[in-house]
């Protein structure tokens, strides 16, 4: 599903050369529940944005479902952003008023899918969240926390994604309701999606199947979940 190559990110400014990046080597298989965790500055963001297609490597290959990323244009990220990864982000990024069904229907607007089918879609995305059938007409900003995230969860599958990737997902989220949200990713994985999920901490990865910490750049270790 994922094969990262000895990829290398360096950034420059002016002078300075900061590598962010340095030969992380790893696979991921489809149906896996990956957790990458590291402090502030570890590299993990870097990282997350080369595996969303936001970013390419200085160096190295990303394969992706079988296809290389690392050399892809802008056009071609964009689209393989599109089709292949469900984004679920800490700010949600939903439109406060805006329904429900509306802001999971959004990544279908410029598909030429019918207003109907993106309805369809939407409904079924949001049931397999997890959502209440009776919230899915209430604005995004009449909702609780867990409800939101259960809401960008579903627009992240609508268009049935290879990976999920959710950078820092409970972030925004009191602990009760995080342990609700990572349970809701828990039984995604069963049904078969494949899930990375950045974070730094460690509360939140042990949820994973496997956790992958870095630092400075690096990979630290890459080990299974024994809880």
């Amino acid at each position: 599903m994922i094969e990262c190559k000895n990829l290398y990110k360096t950034y420059i400014n002016g002078d300075v050369e900061t590598q962010a990046v340095c030969g992380i080597s790893f696979r991921i298989e489809k149906g896996e529940m990956v957790a990458i965790i590291g402090p502030s500055g570890s590299g993990k963001s870097t990282l997350m944005h080369i595996l969303g297609a936001l970013d390419t490597p200085t160096s190295g290959q990303y394969f992706l479902d079988g296809q290389g990323v690392s050399k892809l244009n802008d056009d071609e990220l964009s689209d393989l952003r599109r089709n292949k990864i469900g984004f679920v982000f800490q700010s949600f990024n939903l439109l406060p008023r805006t329904t429900v069904l509306r802001n999971v229907m959004l990544p279908l607007l410029f598909t030429g899918v019918s207003e109907k089918e993106k309805e369809g879609r939407a409904r079924e995305a949001l049931k397999y969240a997890g959502m209440e059938e009776d919230k899915f007409f209430n604005l995004s900003n009449q909702l609780s926390g867990g409800q939101i995230q259960r809401v960008a969860i579903a627009r992240a599958l609508i268009n049935n994604p290879a990976i999920i990737l959710a950078d820092e997902p409970t972030g925004n989220l009191d602990t009760k309701t995080s342990h609700t949200v990572m349970q809701a990713f828990q039984e995604l994985n069963k049904k078969g999606h494949t899930i990375i999920l950045i974070t730094h901490e460690m509360e939140i990865a042990n949820f994973a199947e496997r956790i992958i910490s870095i630092r400075d750049g690096v990979i630290e270790s890459d080990r299974k979940n024994s809880q």
